[in-house]
This record gives structure tokens, C-alpha cells and sequence, in this order.
């Protein structure tokens, strides 16, 4: 991987990089005067990918945990939680979830939901931003895009363990004549469960059920989605019954509201569909969800080196 100098400040954006990928990141705390402002340079780029797995530090900022890209427009923060849409939601921006005020290399976010968090900021490169958080000592780092060469599939792909969370109940609504009798035959919903250990699944043997909330849940367990080789589009599901072992399936995704599940064992495909689209930040209702989505990282957090300029902390 490249090795990229932390440089504090502000520099004048000139190259645009259209891939998802992690860069190894050092952190110093030299601060040449910048070159642009604040507002410049975060409005230099259409969205900013939240790099998850690169944050410095123990704390957590709920939206930046929920969030995959983050936009900038005149006074408006956006951003795009959701899976289910992604690319096509607010035109690519997602939806819009509070306001923000930048000036000097501060950037204050008050968040509808979260309230009001504020973050240093520091370029790294000529796309990829610091915020750090001074009263979580926590750093979190952002990539630079425009929607046109924002790689929206791979994000959505790389990320499909949070789609399946998106709806409250997936519903059984196709079953192929091919493949021989299984006992999955006989479930008819599956929830992949949002919070906790961000892995459980419940399915039930529940039959033409309207509400998802009516739902009986028969079985427990928690669920895994690997990477198959040279095809970013399959994926294999794992789901592990709390004392019935394990089934497996080939993954596909038909539409935002549709999975084929090919079973492994049987030779049996089926298809489920979303019922009750789960908007992150809100439910349905327009309420804040009790258990909403956090982006989990998958590295080891590390203590942050970042020294606190703020001399009111």
C-alpha cells in the first residue's frame, strides 16, 4: 500500500482517485497555513466516503458509524445511511440530516438526531480529509468524490452484511420445482438484526403474515456474509441456528427489494422479499430507530496520536 504523510492544513485539491481502496495513514502535528478555505475544500467534492475501518481512537460518533458518504452543500449535511437506494436517493446524496457551520479548520455539525459535535479538520491529500473529534480524541477519515466517478456498486457490494438489515422481515415469496426437500422449505421470513452484536438473524415458519411486527420467530442464531472469488456481485450467506447447525446459500441480489438464496445442500434457489423498508436515523414512523445500524470496524483501534489544539478542552 502507499504510505501517505499526514499534513495539517488545507491544500489546493488536484487529483481525483475513483476507486475505494485504504491508504496507510501516518499522523503528525505540523500545521502549515492553508491555502483555501474550509468551505472550499469541503465542498471540492460532491460526497465523502467515511473510511471506517482507517478511525484513530476508542470514541464513536453515531452518525459517522451509521454513515457510508457524507456531502457538504451550502450549509446542509447529507448523507447516505441506507443501502436500499444508494446512488439514487436524494440523487446520489442520500437524504439530509442536519446542518453544519465552517470556519477556520472547524467544521460544527448539529446533527438532528446526535445534536452537536464539532471536529478539527485536516487534509491529508488531495482527497482524503481528518475529522477529529476533540472530545472523543477519536479521528475519523474521509475520501473525496464526485458522484460521476463514485464507485456506488462496490460500496454497496462490500457492505451487503448492512443491507440485509434494511428491512424488518424478508418474506419467502419464490421457491424452484428443482432441488429436493429441505427443512428450509419450511421458513418463511428472515430478519438480520440491526445493533448488538451486529450478526443475529431470527426466522419463522410464519405463513402470509401482513405486519412484520405480527411475525412469530421460530428460530434464532447469527448470520455471516464471505466474498466468493472473481465475482464481487455472489456471496455466500452462513446462517447458524442457536442448536440446528448451520445453512448455507449463494447470495445474489435481484433489486433493492429482492435476494435469491441458493441452497447449497439441496440445490434448491428461492426468493425473498423486503417488507417494511427501515430508514437509518428513522423508522417508518419518522422516529429515531431504538437500535440503529453502526458500520462496525474491522481493524484494531488504536490509540490516537492527534494532539488536542483546542484550549478551551
Amino acid at each position: 500500500m502507499k504510505t501517505i504523510k499526514l499534513l495539517l492544513g488545507f491544500a489546493l485539491i488536484a487529483t481525483m482517485f475513483t476507486s475505494c481502496y485504504t491508504d496507510e495513514i501516518y499522523v503528525d502535528n505540523y500545521n502549515p497555513q492553508p491555502s483555501i478555505s474550509l468551505n472550499q475544500l469541503l465542498s471540492s467534492y460532491e460526497l465523502w466516503y467515511v473510511d471506517i475501518n482507517e478511525t484513530i481512537g476508542y470514541g464513536q460518533i453515531p452518525f459517522m458509524q451509521m454513515a457510508f458518504t457524507l456531502s457538504f452543500r451550502n450549509g446542509t449535511l447529507w448523507a447516505n445511511n441506507n443501502l436500499v437506494g444508494f446512488g439514487n436517493q436524494g440523487n446520489g446524496f442520500g437524504i439530509p440530516v442536519g446542518n453544519y457551520d465552517a470556519y477556520d479548520n472547524i467544521l460544527d455539525v448539529y446533527h438532528v438526531i446526535d445534536g452537536f459535535e464539532t471536529f478539527d479538520v485536516y487534509q491529508i491529500n488531495a482527497n482524503t480529509i481528518e475529522l477529529y473529534n476533540p472530545y472523543t480524541d477519536t479521528s475519523y477519515f474521509l475520501k473525496g468524490y464526485q458522484r460521476a466517478n463514485f464507485d456506488y456498486d462496490f460500496v454497496f457490494y462490500d457492505n451487503i452484511h448492512y443491507f440485509l438489515q434494511e428491512y424488518e422481515a424478508w418474506e419467502k415469496t419464490f421457491t424452484s420445482q428443482t432441488g429436493a426437500i429441505n427443512e428450509f422449505d419450511n421458513e418463511n421470513y428472515l430478519q438480520f438484526l440491526a445493533g448488538g452484536n451486529d450478526s443475529e438473524f431470527r426466522s419463522s415458519q410464519d405463513y402470509n403474515i401482513g405486519n412484520p411486527d405480527n411475525i412469530y420467530w421460530d428460530y434464532t442464531g447469527v448470520y455471516g456474509v464471505n466474498n466468493l472469488p472473481n465475482n464481487m456481485y455472489l456471496k455466500r450467506l452462513i446462517l447458524n441456528y442457536d442448536g440446528f447447525g448451520n445453512e448455507v446459500f449463494d447470495l445474489r441480489v435481484i433489486n433493492d427489494a429482492r435476494i435469491q438464496l441458493f441452497h447449497i445442500s439441496s440445490g434448491t434457489t428461492y426468493e425473498f422479499t423486503g417488507r417494511g423498508y427501515i430508514q437509518f436515523m428513522k423508522n417508518a414512523e419518522g422516529k429515531q430507530i431504538e437500535t440503529p445500524k453502526m458500520r462496525k470496524f474491522k481493524n484494531e483501534r488504536k490509540e490516537n496520536p492527534r494532539e488536542n489544539s483546542r484550549e478551551d478542552l
